[in-house]
């Protein structure tokens, strides 16, 4: 009987040393951007500045940037924050516009505030939700992986390897329903095959990029495949693949030759599947990134407006 793949240590600390870098929780000031009493985001101070030369959108105090109280409908509010995003794209602030929206509420599940640009939600620092799978082949004790790698003309990450299928969730759609999308363009995976994907909970990111803050939760999906599956892009956001075994995903865990989302998500599915032990010098690091502490406490933060 072959026994389960056990991560090496030393293997583990290279990893954990990476990412620690990669996901590390900003170290400087943000100010929080206030949307009907609700912290929605969080911006560097020179962003704020910026953006409260639209008076008639923005009011900056010594602590917060707030959005006027008279857009007071989900519609005003996003009407206003596309023509701000629109200008900050012309002027080179935002990456690759996506002439698509992200839900943003106070909470997951309760009612929308206001719907923004897809380019502009780390600019304001919100939080987006995605569905990341890790495409598998074989059983849990001994498998290999499929990896995309990115297009070189993507706007984030370009050229970096990244989970088999993964992509934002945008206003209107779920988790489920981005996976099956999302695995048609980026893998030609049909809907009967990509149903099959199970949810195994949600990985949390906050960082900084240059972009600005990426505040996310992920998704992660297993989806277990046949052997004789090849991936083929459709979208030409993909320019190949290749199946991996254990050990040399490992390895590229390791380098910055994936991206931090997508290496993760590999972690979290790692830790679950028991290929990193609790008794490993590296399993509490490693454990510690799915869930990084909060960027400040909210509440505290709207005490002092």
């Amino acid at each position: 009987m072959q026994r389960k793949w056990i991560a090496p240590a030393p293997a583990l600390a290279r990893v954990a040393a990476r990412l620690g870098r990669a996901l590390a929780v900003p170290a400087a000031a943000y100010e929080p951007f206030v949307v009907a009493g609700h912290v929605v985001g969080w911006l560097r101070p020179e962003r704020a500045q910026r953006l409260a030369r639209w008076p008639q959108f923005f009011r900056r105090s010594d602590h917060a940037l707030e959005l006027a109280a008279s857009l007071d409908t989900p519609e005003a509010r996003a009407q206003a924050l596309l023509a701000v995003a629109r200008t900050l794209a012309a002027e080179g602030a935002l990456t690759a516009w996506r002439d698509e929206r992200y839900t943003v509420a106070a909470s997951p599940g309760q009612k929308t505030l206001f719907e923004l640009e897809r380019a502009a939600a780390r600019y304001f620092g919100i939080h987006t939700f995605a569905a990341h799978a890790n495409g598998l082949t074989g059983d849990e004790d001994r498998w290999r992986m499929w990896l995309a790698r990115r297009s070189p003309v993507k706007a984030i990450d370009p050229g970096l390897l990244d989970n088999l299928v993964g992509g934002g969730i945008a206003a209107g759609a779920d988790a489920a329903a981005t996976l099956v999308k999302e695995a048609w363009e980026e893998a030609g995976l049909e809907k009967p095959l990509s149903r099959h994907a199970q949810c195994a909970g949600s990985v949390d990111i906050c960082r900084a990029t240059s972009d600005g803050l990426q505040r996310e939760t992920i998704y992660a999906y297993d989806l277990w495949l046949p052997a004789d599956f090849a991936p083929a892009n459709q979208d030409g956001e993909a320019v190949g693949h290749r199946l991996y075994a254990p050990e040399d995903v490992l390895a590229v865990l390791a380098t910055d030759n994936i991206t931090a989302d997508a290496s993760l998500v590999i972690v979290d599915f790692l830790i679950r599947h028991g290929h990193i032990p609790p008794g490993d010098p590296g399993f509490a690091a490693l454990d510690a990134l799915r869930r990084p502490p909060a960027l400040h406490p909210a509440s505290e933060q709207l005490k002092r407006l």
